[in-house]
């Protein structure tokens, strides 16, 4: 067994198979061979020396006194003779020459190992790749067929089908090749990586070697879309606010988005940046096109309308819809693209950029000219107030408006976990949709020249030793004169 012993370590230095794998594969050899000749594998005991120096194969018997299976037992008086230890009922190995075997037992172990090596190749080489998906790759040119271009990578083959190669691209033999795994397959003849050059992932993983901020975490890619050949969109963020997203992966003179560009054969990027309002990303996921306003006409089934000038219009939509298509798949947003005038021509008072302003505003105007503290009392419920923001200043008990002004305006509120600025943008929030009406006794003069008054509720004569309104009961509070 000398020279399978030697095989066994050629496989493991030149091959590169695990030692364990291909001890498994010559045992499951053996163990066939055996079993062609002797009908069974099941006693079978295959042992290897612990420097692979050598390798035995066993028949393991049961001592018994009358044999009645030669395969499986062995008589006690043979077996004695073994070893002098031994009685009935106990199991004895016995070592068996793979000579004796069978022709055909051998030829039957030789194509066993044949398939357990194949096999245990395929299982290295796909545990070794199945782990690259995503990852790109490069490999050269070696055939055609049925538009499927085939790469050799070297120790695997690379298909290139043709539903993802590029239109821009033509490749020759020997020519070399970039693209991004997608899927690795067992073969009869080993693994087969499938590649592909229109994934984002392939672009991605581009982007991601010219960009250095992008590995550092400085800049993140939020999403891209593609039409492979034509256009790709790229949305961008930064986690440092002094660092421009869109600048970085542009680079210096726009050297690093050349030479993505160059990569896809000057397929068109735009590279933009990523915002969480739905109004200001949309308006970026339009460009090239300058988008004049953005209206957000059904919230819940994202539905938005993009009003551009009439030099802009053709950009905005581009070339057969391809750019407000990728718009559309970049913010996970249904837009249509409107003219100007073709918006002029529309109701867009009912349109707001806001779910919680549309609650406020589409009302009609005769809802409009109520007073607005009639529809709202507390910060929490102002169009676009932060909800976290809103529930520390319940918390600090200033949830109701007026009492939130008086603290704002007298400088003592202090909210825990709420910034100045934050404070700042919920006054602003209150100046922009909140009417501030003084309900004060309106104070006038009869024909006598005396002082009069009315209720501010009901417009009732009143007097000032009333602390109710006679005719609609609303508690009066005189600020002026006589109190």
């Amino acid at each position: 067994m000398s020279e399978m012993a030697e095989a066994i370590r050629e496989l493991i230095e030149e091959k590169g198979f695990s030692e364990e794998s291909v001890k498994q594969t010559v045992e499951s050899a053996l163990k066939a061979a055996y079993k062609k000749t002797f009908g069974t594998a099941d006693n079978c005991v295959v042992k290897f020396a612990d420097d692979l120096s050598d390798v035995s194969v066993y028949s393991r018997k049961v001592i018994v006194d009358g044999v009645y299976d030669p395969v499986t037992e062995i008589e006690l008086e043979d077996a004695l003779k073994m070893s002098e230890e031994c009685e009935e009922g106990d199991e004895i190995d016995i070592l068996v020459d793979p000579k004796s075997f069978e022709r055909s037992a051998v030829s039957t172990g030789k194509q066993a190992a044949h398939q357990g090596l194949s096999e245990s190749f395929k299982d290295n080489l796909y545990n070794e790749y199945k782990d690259k998906i995503g990852e790109v790759i490069i490999g050269y040119y070696q055939r055609e067929y049925r538009g499927n271009i085939y790469v050799d990578l070297g120790k695997v083959e690379g298909v290139l089908p043709l539903r993802y190669q590029s239109p821009r691209e033509e490749y020759r033999k020997n020519d070399r090749i970039k693209a991004v795994i997608v899927d690795a397959k067992k073969t009869s003849s080993g693994l087969q990586l499938v590649l592909s050059r229109t994934d984002p992932k392939f672009v991605q993983s581009i982007v991601e070697l010219e960009v250095p901020e992008i590995e550092d975490k400085t800049i993140e890619i939020f999403k891209i879309v593609r039409e492979a050949g034509y256009r790709t969109k790229i949305a961008v963020l930064s986690n440092k606010p002094e660092v421009d997203p869109v600048g970085a992966c542009v680079g210096p003179k726009g050297v690093r988005i050349q030479n993505v560009i160059r990569e896809l054969e000057g397929e068109k990027i735009d590279v933009l940046r990523y915002d969480p309002d739905p109004v200001v990303f949309i308006k970026n996921a339009l460009a090239p096109a300058e988008v004049v306003k953005v209206y957000i006409t059904d919230e819940e089934k994202k539905q938005a309308l993009a009003v551009v000038t009439d030099t802009q219009f053709s950009l905005a939509i581009g070339k057969q819809g391809m750019n407000v298509r990728l718009a559309n798949k970049l913010c996970d947003w249904s837009i249509d693209v409107k003219t100007e005038e073709q918006a002029a021509e529309m109701d867009l008072s009912s349109f707001a950029t806001r779910k919680a302003a549309e609650q406020l505003f589409s009302g009609g105007e005769a809802e409009e000219e109520q007073s607005v503290e009639q529809e709202i009392s507390a910060i929490s419920e102002l169009p676009g107030i932060d909800s976290d923001v809103a529930q520390a200043v319940k918390n600090a008990g200033y949830d109701d408006i007026q009492d939130f002004v008086d603290a704002y305006d007298s400088g003592t509120m202090k909210v825990e976990g709420v910034t100045q600025e934050q404070l700042d943008e919920v006054s602003r929030i209150l100046q922009e949709f909140v009417e501030f009406v003084d309900e004060e006794v309106e104070e006038q003069e009869n024909d006598e020249g005396e002082e009069e008054y009315q209720c501010p509720a009901c417009g009732a004569k009143i007097t000032l030793d009333m602390s109710k309104c006679p005719e609609c009961g609303v508690e009066l509070e005189f600020k002026y004169g006589n109190s």
